[in-house]
């Protein structure tokens, strides 16, 4: 007997399980999101959860990461 009774017609959630808020640019860093589109995922429609993935892979670009530590911040151009 074929399970046809739960197979939805739906997008899935983007998440990769690193939920991680970006401080500045409060985003998680593992899918974009925002903690409201989090919070809101499952009450979305078809349409609106497909114009959010769209989107998502441009904001990739607002994570700034960090690279070097202490000493990529100190002026080099002393020494």
């Amino acid at each position: 007997m074929k399970d046809d009774v739960w197979a939805r017609d739906e997008i899935q959630s983007p998440c990769v399980k690193l939920c991680v808020v970006h401080p500045e640019a409060r985003l998680c860093v593992g899918c974009y999101r925002t903690i409201e589109e989090i919070s809101v995922w499952s009450r979305l429609s078809h349409e609106a959860r497909a114009a959010l993935m769209a989107e998502l892979p441009g904001r990739a670009d607002r994570l700034q990461k960090r690279r070097g530590g202490r000493n990529g911040r100190l002026d080099r151009s002393d020494g």
